[in-house]
């Protein structure tokens, strides 16, 4: 008999309210277990605080036409089923003069783990070794002897044809992107295996 998956739950950015989470029963139980910082499973009484530990995911299983909102105030993106609250993850939207776009989006095409941006990355030597990090190709020169090694964009799921999409990507904890909802590997790889091509995407200011 198959067993059910573990509930994880991502340990969240502390800068959300603590009180936005006492309601939900998941963050008490002792079985659930979370996603640590660093991808590892910690138990239940191992996590730091509430505030950090209210993303999870709970949609196996669960019917409905999928949809998101990605809520740039709270930097969170929240996955529905049938209109059924099943995920929350913690997101890194566009810094200051890389906005992320608002309004009503559908996922246009999904990448594998291994895809990587066509724009954005760093400029490296015949070795593989940076020369000039965090370049952007139409913006920035290439130095003489390197090419361009595009920035690791794993689970891509563009929402715009200038190239703005959802991928696995570091979060500082404010919005530090170029454009694009970066978020943990794990979540991105979970929304990635939920989502199809269509499925509508709200980004809010």
């Amino acid at each position: 008999m198959n067993r059910p998956l573990p509930r994880l739950v991502l340990l969240a950015l502390p800068l959300l309210a603590i009180g936005c989470a006492s309601h939900d029963p998941r963050l008490t139980s002792s079985a659930t277990q979370y996603l640590g910082a660093d991808g590892s499973i910690v138990n239940g009484p191992e996590r730091k605080s509430y505030a950090e530990s209210i993303a999870y995911w709970d949609g196996d299983g669960v019917a409905g036409a999928p949809s998101i909102v990605i809520d740039i105030s709270e930097q969170t993106a929240s996955f529905y089923k049938g209109g059924k609250l099943v995920g929350v993850s913690p997101v890194s939207t566009g810094r200051a003069g890389y906005d992320t776009p608002v309004g009503q989006f559908k996922i246009l095409r999904k990448e594998n783990k291994d895809y990587r941006s066509n724009l954005y990355g760093d400029y490296v030597d015949d070795a593989g070794n940076v020369v000039v990090a965090n370049v952007g190709i139409k913006t920035d020169p290439m130095p003489a002897g390197t090419r361009f090694a595009g920035a690791p964009m794993p689970y891509f799921m563009r929402l715009t044809n200038s190239g703005v999409g959802m991928h696995t990507g570091f979060l500082p904890g404010v919005p530090d992107s170029h454009g694009c909802i970066r978020m943990p590997d794990k979540m991105a790889s979970t929304f990635s295996q939920n989502v199809n091509i269509g499925t509508p995407v709200a980004i809010v200011p």
